[in-house]
């Protein structure tokens, strides 16, 4: 699911693009782009020279893949590499008990993206009864690293600490 021997400068997708709905996000963006730099086109008879203001998240995908967004082709990579994305990549569901900030979000993604897949994407879900931890699924596992899980596999240990059999008084 990485991009294929003809796109050879193309690396992936910054850490920002988190889940599918960035990559959605992009889309939309990159095709009004090159909606308005074909009607720049059509109206002064002339090539583009500037490119639309772009979001932080087309910003850094742009210069990650060092692409040029006023070359068609680079557009037409770029597309492909987004559709490609969209459709494929390894995606997965995680939930937590709080909502987690943007830097524990970019590692998070960092490490997801070393280790697991270049191009998964996160969808992040909020669960206030775990308590701590996580619960992450993915389309065939679901891992539960959350303390409620944790207690509920030590509970006899538990009620043991939190209530302790009375020793029987000596007679």
């Amino acid at each position: 699911m990485a991009p294929n021997a003809t796109d050879k400068h193309l690396v992936g997708l910054p850490l920002l693009v988190v889940g599918p709905i960035d990559v959605g996000r992009l889309l939309r963006e990159l095709d009004t782009v090159d909606e308005h730099l074909h009607q720049t086109e059509l109206r002064t008879k002339a090539p583009a020279t500037e490119v639309p203001k772009l979001s932080q998240l087309m910003q850094q995908t742009v210069e990650l893949n060092k692409l040029d967004l006023l070359q068609p082709a680079d557009r037409q990579r770029l597309l492909e590499l987004l559709s490609l994305v969209k459709k494929d990549a390894p995606l997965l569901h995680i939930s937590f008990s709080a909502d987690p900030n943007a830097a524990f979000v970019e590692k998070l993604m960092a490490w997801l993206r070393r280790e697991i897949h270049p191009l998964v994407l996160v969808t992040i879900g909020l669960q206030p009864n775990l308590g701590a931890g996580c619960i992450v699924r993915s389309t065939n596992k679901l891992f539960d690293c959350s303390l409620r899980q944790d207690f509920m596999n030590k509970r006899e240990l538990l009620m043991e600490k939190l209530a302790p059999v009375e020793a029987e008084a000596p007679a």
